[in-house]
């Protein structure tokens, strides 16, 4: 049995290639081949070509077939369209773009997206919603209309080793800058949806182990346990044994942490895992708090470089972010104390630390 992955060098790559090697395997990647991975051995073959352009892509798979297609990386529908005839199975990756609010929390109602999403859940259905999470969308059409019986992932944002853009940098780099502080938008509370790339690679490789359940299928895919921003926060400091204070802020105030929010508002993007766990058992094969803390351990040991910074768009500004908490504490500390003479309570339902007071003694 022959497998292609296109792909093969990112964060999931090497997983779901040493993955199908242990399934018995002959193992073919085709990448740029612009950097190599250790984790990928001599037994594997490599293709370099351009997996974006179409004409270098149809040249290079020339007169060969495959019995399972993992598709990774490069532009969706034209690789759909060159692989037509070319293998009995094939297996896409895209994202969480093609539900409506993801990108735009404003193109749904209520605004947001409404989690947990299920793979049916509303889509994106035009460019005046959202220009990506349309073509986002599109795609997965395609892959459909070329290749009825494929099997479709909708990731999450991958963290974990080789990563181009991890979003635990911005908050790695300022402990290792010994920052005092960092600032989080409306208390680091947004949840969003990640995937450790161990967890993702095993959720595709699913598709092989249960390939007639699968076919003609798509499946969210994600960590079982979906962290706060807050939390992830607190995951980095304490990987790296750093205390420091968290300042929250309006996300329209919290400049600083927009590379870490990675979106114009605080709404929630999670998915609901329930189809890909019962009909192929998913499970996380490494629990997400571990996760994070490799990704922060290795993020500290292997500093990213300039290229993926570029891309996080995050100057690390520290003489500016002094001055916003600086300007922030200013405001809290002119802020009147005796605004309602009769303070608003947490009503009879009150469930913080204690619960509610105990109406007598016994």
């Amino acid at each position: 049995m022959r497998a292609l992955v296109i792909g093969g060098t990112g964060p999931t790559g090497h997983y779901i290639v040493n993955g199908l090697l242990s399934r018995g395997f002959e193992v073919t990647i085709l990448h740029t081949g612009r950097h190599e991975v250790d984790e990928i051995g001599p037994e594997v073959e490599h293709i370099h070509t351009n997996p974006f352009d179409e004409s270098a892509l149809t040249s290079a798979v020339a007169g060969r077939t495959w019995d399972v297609t993992v598709a990774t990386y490069g532009r969706l529908r034209r690789v759909a369209e060159v692989f037509k005839g070319r293998t009995d199975r094939f297996i896409s990756v895209g994202g969480g773009p093609a539900y409506r609010g993801y990108m735009n929390a404003e193109a749904s109602w209520p605004a947001g997206m409404i989690v947990p999403a299920s793979e049916d859940a509303p889509k994106t259905r035009s460019e005046a919603e959202d220009g990506k999470g349309f073509r986002v969308l599109r795609s997965e059409e395609v892959v459909f209309e070329v290749h009825p019986e494929a099997t479709h992932f909708r990731y999450p944002y991958i963290y974990g080793k080789y990563q181009i853009a991890p979003r635990e940098w911005p908050v790695v780099k300022r402990i290792l800058d010994h920052r005092p502080f960092i600032v989080l938008p409306d208390g680091g509370q947004t949840l969003c949806h990640f995937g450790g790339a161990a967890n993702m690679a095993h959720a595709v490789l699913l598709a092989v182990d249960h390939d007639r359940v699968a076919r003609g299928q798509i499946y969210n895919c994600g960590d079982e346990k979906v962290l706060t921003l807050a939390q992830l926060v607190d995951v980095c400091a304490r990987a790296l044994d750093y205390d420091w204070e968290v300042v929250s802020m309006p996300v329209e105030l919290a400049v600083s942490a927009r590379p870490l929010l990675m979106q114009p508002w605080t709404t929630h993007r999670v998915f609901d895992l329930s189809k890909i766990k019962s009909e192929l058992g998913y499970r996380d094969v490494v629990d997400p708090v571990e996760g994070i803390t490799q990704a922060a351990r290795w993020l500290a040991e292997n500093p990213l470089p300039e290229s993926g910074q570029a891309v996080l768009q995050d100057p690390f500004d520290y003489a500016s972010e002094d001055k916003l908490v600086a300007a922030w504490r200013t405001l809290l500390d002119g802020m009147p104390t005796d605004l309602f003479p009769r303070q608003p309570g947490y009503g009879g339902s009150y469930s913080g630390p204690g619960g509610k007071a105990r109406s007598s003694d016994w």
